[in-house]
């Protein structure tokens, strides 16, 4: 097995090893610990987490690619792959001649046969993985029955286990926590439903396509799942982007005012009279022109792909921060004329020290609703980007390009629509959660609020 790292891969556990470093600065700062206490007390907020940790999970094991050894994953000619790739074998490899529908056994489509009579005949033939254990059709939703009940009877052991050891642990090292306000009771509904969920596609994967298939053969639910990556890498790395020039931009313009406020006025509204599509597309032009004429740099597809998300990750989050720029400019305005702010500048203390230590704690509810905001919007921008073709590479595996694929599914006779279908629940899961949890930390964070 050999390693392979794309400039993504490096990106995304870089963010992981800066999440964790924020943790451990909070746990040793009380003003921030209290927040993070009320987050961890609210029932939506940590159910929407558990949510958050499945997508987040899925991302990173996609996020380790290797060259495989030959004999312990078939098929492999120097491809390269990830881990969840390698976890998703039956998925990836039991392609099928064309569409098939969800839980189906046959394909969607009539083809012509011709008999040994010579006579020619319409029929929809058996798929080649879908169903194929069965001995008879009929006894089709009797076996999906069956692994579905034996996946609900391994998942409430498993999650009884979980639930046992939790709770040993936190009342042996706290026995007063039976006291506290953890919201024990509606994380492990969710808990159970996420494992009863997973269980039940570890059952029913190998022997069905859940979702379907697409016009090539391919799995639609593996698609779907290895969609995420690509969501959540542009919302997350987008947004990072905009942070900096939003919150730094936004305080210098409502602090110091005078030519620097008329200055980043001037830049943010310029930005904005662009229209964003024209910019987007007139920079992935010049970055897949730039791969074109580097064919040495981008060797194989999956690189060539990578280049091109991260360069959309770039220009949007250049075209981006404008949004987050005028808010926290309008909050600082008003902050600026408070009781503590003006004690601290008679007092003598300069104005990048009270940006920091006096405005920007006061700023950053604002940011964090903005942010998961901006983040949802950013993961629907990416599926409308590649609808009309600015988007990411076509080869990568995105909501976006499934919407877009849809489209002309969704035109013919019979109707295709189990790839829409299931883009838009991955899609709506992912951002319902992100939006469920930046409401609650507003609220956190909001000073004035606690």
């Amino acid at each position: 097995m050999k390693l392979e790292l794309l400039w993504t891969d490096i990106l995304i556990w870089l963010l992981v090893l800066m999440a964790i470093a924020f943790a451990k600065y909070s746990l040793g700062r009380p003003h921030l610990r209290a927040p993070w206490r009320m987050v961890k007390k609210n029932a939506i907020a940590m159910s929407s987490l558990l949510v958050l940790a499945v997508y987040i999970t899925t991302a990173l094991l996609d996020s380790v690619h290797f060259i495989p050894n030959p004999k312990t994953y078939p098929g492999s000619n120097g491809e390269i792959i990830s881990i969840l790739d390698y976890l998703l074998l039956d998925l990836k490899t039991q392609e099928e001649k064309t569409y098939s529908a969800p839980f189906a056994t046959q394909l969607y489509n009539k083809e012509s046969v011709e008999q040994e009579d010579g006579n020619v005949i319409r029929i929809t033939p058996k798929l080649k993985y879908g169903g194929a254990h069965l001995a008879d059709i009929k006894h089709k939703w009797f076996d999906i029955r069956q692994k579905t009940l034996s996946a609900i009877i391994i998942s409430t052991l498993v999650w009884l286990l979980l639930v046992g050891f939790f709770y040993f642990l936190r009342f042996w090292k706290r026995p007063a926590a039976a006291d506290s306000k953890f919201p024990a009771k509606s994380m492990g509904i969710t808990l159970l439903l996420l494992i009863v969920l997973i269980t039940s596609m570890y059952y029913l994967t190998p022997e069905y396509h859940i979702m379907g298939t697409d016009k090539v053969g391919q799995d639609v639910l593996y698609k779907a799942i290895k969609s995420i990556r690509t969501g959540l890498l542009i919302g997350t790395l987008t947004t990072l982007i905009t942070l900096p020039l939003s919150i730094m931009l936004g305080l210098m313009a409502g602090y110091m005012r005078g030519w620097i406020d008329d200055a980043i006025q001037y830049i943010y509204t310029t930005i904005s009279s662009i229209p964003d599509v024209l910019l987007i597309a007139a920079s992935i032009l010049m970055v897949q022109v730039y791969i074109t004429n580097h064919p040495d740099a981008f060797n194989t597809t999956l690189k060539q792909a990578d280049m091109r998300m991260l360069s959309l990750c770039l220009i949007l989050g250049i075209t981006s921060w404008t949004g987050l720029c005028r808010m926290v400019r309008a909050e600082t305005l008003k902050l600026k004329q408070t009781d503590y702010v003006t004690a601290a500048k008679t007092a003598g203390v300069g104005s990048f020290r009270i940006m920091l230590r006096h405005l920007m704690p006061n700023v950053i509810h604002i940011v964090m609703i903005s942010v998961i905001l901006n983040f949802s919007g950013l993961v629907l921008a990416e599926a409308v980007l590649s609808y009309v073709g600015v988007g990411v590479d076509p080869t990568t595996f995105s909501w976006g390009n499934m919407i877009n694929t849809a489209r002309l599914e969704m035109a013919r006779e019979p109707i295709v629509w189990w790839s829409l279908t299931a883009a838009f629940i991955f899609m709506f899961t992912l951002v319902l959660a992100a939006n469920l949890f930046a409401d609650v930390l507003r609220e956190a964070f909001n000073p004035r609020a606690r």
